[in-house]
């Protein structure tokens, strides 16, 4: 592992600086030491990942990007989570391949990309054969990507925003698409387009995630006509209906128009214009996902 990477941390756009081998933290709030707050077979996926047994997610704590209204909070603030080696990060997942997952899913990995490098080789070593996803929030580093070029077969990176203002509202990057158009350039530069096997499971590619917010359709429609502009149909596009108000004091306060779903309308003509579009390799979500539970419990399972 390039201890250097660590103590003078520059892996995500913060560039934050800090010594994380010394015990410092900046904005993701982790040091040099992994900490994973569960690892499991794990069915909410899109189908191509998920398939019948499962995808081998791996959660990791802490987050760079700290969006408002996130989902996973107790993770991504570093409250839950245990701290493990990286020879043990790399028996988790051979564990995981041991229990027939369809791939090896790591979430919010950023942070952490030296210790998962050096992790993926010595699975490799020891029988890792399944195809590695790269699960994050888009707000990567070309050149930390780099670092996992020929390790990584599958990213699947948000695109949260066009707009500049709502992106730094909401997550404090005004230069948000900026930064994740760069780095789904490169996530396709190295994976190229998308290969599935004969169980439709997704073997190498991207897919690129999008979740609606409750009264941002138009920036929206940009997120994906921006996208299918750029790739066509080289990319699959995901998206999600499920956003689910936080109702918490400081949302309530300071981001009232967060405190709904949107709408089955709003939703259907998202959908509706990207299909106008000619966008054919997606995915939607039906029913009312945003009163299903998409979150784990954080109990250290598997870890």
């Amino acid at each position: 592992m390039d201890q250097f990477l660590l103590s003078n941390c520059t892996l995500c756009p913060r560039n934050c600086r800090v010594d994380r081998t010394a015990g410092q933290t900046g904005v993701c709030g982790q040091t040099d030491r992994p900490v994973v707050a569960r690892a499991a077979l794990h069915f909410w996926e899109e189908p191509c990942l998920s398939g019948d047994r499962g995808s081998g997610t791996v959660f990791f704590s802490g987050c760079g990007v700290g969006c408002v209204y996130c989902q996973n909070r107790s993770i991504a603030k570093g409250l839950a989570g245990k701290e493990i080696t990286v020879r043990r990060l790399a028996d988790i997942f051979l564990e995981l391949q041991e229990k027939q997952a369809h791939n090896i899913n790591l979430v919010t990995p950023g942070h952490f990309t030296p210790q998962i490098v050096e992790a993926i080789g010595i699975a490799r070593e020891n029988g890792l054969l399944l195809p590695i996803v790269y699960n994050c929030g888009g707000y990567e580093k070309v050149e930390t990507l780099r670092l996992l070029e020929g390790l990584v077969d599958i990213y699947l990176p948000d695109m949260k925003y066009r707009s500049s203002q709502i992106a730094a509202r909401y997550s404090r990057c005004g230069d948000y698409f900026e930064v994740a158009s760069q780095a789904i350039a490169e996530m396709v530069r190295q994976v190229g387009e998308p290969v599935l096997d004969e169980e439709g499971i997704m073997r190498k590619g991207v897919i690129v995630r999008h979740l609606a917010l409750p009264g941002c359709l138009e920036d929206s429609k940009a997120v994906i006509r921006t996208l299918f502009e750029t790739y066509g149909n080289k990319i699959y596009i995901s998206i999600m209906n499920q956003y689910t108000p936080m109702n918490t004091p400081e949302i309530t306060r300071r981001y009232p128009e967060l405190n709904r779903k949107i709408t089955d309308e709003e939703y259907d003509e998202l959908v509706d214009y990207a299909l106008s579009l000619g966008v054919e390799n997606g995915f939607i979500q039906e029913g009312e996902t945003a009163s299903e539970s998409f979150i784990p419990e954080f109990n250290h399972e598997g870890v």
